[in-house]
């Protein structure tokens, strides 16, 4: 037999397997500061998986009020982008009249100008 297999024979009898959930969750030694530290470790880890599941939920409720809000702001905006053509049209519409109307009255009076001069 080697050495490390001596020694790892030698751990096993030293070290007794652990004890089931079942038995874990109740130390059968209340006393045992080895209980005692897992214990508390796993309380801890209880109220960080707790903080952070609590942290997880704030994010999500975060990101869905963002989004609502995106989605809020977006049809707004399409909305004053069709009011924008709207007033682009119509602003062009009435350029071209303008111009119609400045074309009409140039031709009248320089008609009426020429006919009197002549």
């Amino acid at each position: 037999m080697s050495i490390s297999a001596v020694r790892l024979t030698e751990v096993r009898e030293e070290i007794p397997f652990a004890p089931s959930w079942k038995k874990a969750a109740k130390p059968a030694d209340v006393g045992d500061p080895v209980e005692s530290a897992g214990q508390t470790i796993l309380g801890l880890l209880s109220q960080a998986a707790e903080a952070a599941n609590a942290n997880t939920n704030h994010a999500l409720d975060v990101a869905h009020k963002l989004s609502r809000q995106l989605r809020t702001a977006e049809d707004r905006i399409a909305d004053l982008e069709a009011d924008l053509k709207q007033y682009r049209e119509r602003a062009e519409h009435a350029e071209k009249w303008l111009n119609f109307i400045s074309s009409e009255i140039q031709q009248k009076f320089l008609t009426a100008d020429r006919e009197r001069a002549a």
